[in-house]
């Protein structure tokens, strides 16, 4: 599938749609030349949605004159694939669950704190609260929102319509209940015990100071919806307390892991329903978390799930390389 990642210094906040559009087709403009269904496959991130994947989409169509499984992320009209926007949330918490399993216990009645407010945080909330667990926050750049009993079904609707249609702050959110922390992250402010952190924001948003904290406050699993989001100190942390830790490799995969399956379906010309997508995108994660589970065990360190997923894919990479 390819694995570069790229970006630009272009900050969307504040433009409208016209500006973003334009700066898209530009981007596409020159990336059209090192991408292609057989080559690499790139997908949103942080800015980066369905509105975007549409104007890039478009602008490799005018280019290239062909209508390929080029980007993932797509809308469904035009080749996406059902599940896409929820997977990345919806798998790390498969990926959580899966690890609360093997530790003999389960997600009911869980309190997690979860970072972030675009698609992987407000799926990883959906899944959550569906499972029984209380998705306690949500944060953005500009501050932490906290629900101390739980974001309620219409709660979370309300935090999508504000990111996703009106494209504003977490500080635009109303409720009877809620606190709001200007500046802050979750793991600052939460106050009461936490179960689970769940960081799904961005790289480098937990420290150690904030890592022991939240142990302080109880906390026993992290499961990662960001790209490397606890810093060294904090893994650190994690391990020294005997933490259940999901590193972002494993616990995040199911993004780009669905991602593949929007490309199978882009490539059979045929689209699956949402139970089908939900359920392979589960399977994946019971794999991933299997040979994070397993690969740990065979070298004596059970149950470090990091260092599992860590020797699984190098062994992979390696193995292949020497073949």
């Amino acid at each position: 599938m390819g694995g570069a990642k790229g970006g630009s210094d272009f900050d969307p906040k504040g433009k409208s749609d016209r500006e973003v559009m334009a700066f898209c087709q530009s981007f596409m403009t020159e990336l059209q030349r090192h991408i292609g269904q057989f080559c690499d496959v790139p997908a949103g991130d942080i800015g980066v949605g369905g509105r975007e994947i549409g104007f890039m989409f478009g602008q490799y169509k005018r280019l290239r004159n062909v209508f390929e499984g080029v980007l993932t992320g797509k809308k469904y009209n035009w080749g996406g694939s059902l599940i896409r926007p929820e997977a990345t949330g919806y798998g790390a918490t498969y990926y959580l669950e899966e690890m609360m399993k093997d530790n003999n216990t389960t997600m009911q009645g869980k309190i997690v704190l979860v970072s972030g407010a675009g698609n992987v945080a407000q799926y990883a909330c959906e899944k959550l609260t569906q499972l029984g667990a209380k998705c306690c926050s949500l944060s953005d750049s500009d501050g932490t929102i906290i629900e101390e009993k739980g974001f309620t079904a219409a709660q979370l609707e309300q935090v999508m319509d504000i990111k996703n249609n009106k494209r504003g702050r977490c500080a635009d959110y109303k409720s009877d209940t809620v606190k709001y922390f200007a500046g802050k992250r979750p793991w600052e402010v939460f106050e009461g015990h936490v179960d689970v952190i769940m960081p799904c924001a961005t790289q480098n948003e937990v420290n150690g100071e904030q890592a022991l904290r939240v142990i302080k406050l109880g906390c026993k699993f992290v499961s990662e919806g960001a790209n490397m989001p606890s810093d060294d100190d904090a893994v650190k942390a994690y391990h020294a307390n005997g933490v259940f830790y999901g590193p972002a490799k494993a616990a995040n995969a199911g993004g780009v892991a669905t991602s593949g399956l929007e490309m199978s379906q882009n490539s059979m010309r045929l689209q699956w329903s949402r139970e089908k997508v939900d359920e392979e995108l589960h399977e994946i994660m019971r794999k991933i978390f299997k040979q994070c589970k397993e690969t740990a065990e065979k070298y004596g360190k059970a149950k470090n799930y990091q260092f599992g997923a860590n020797v699984a894919g190098f062994l992979k990479v390696a193995d292949s390389m020497i073949d």
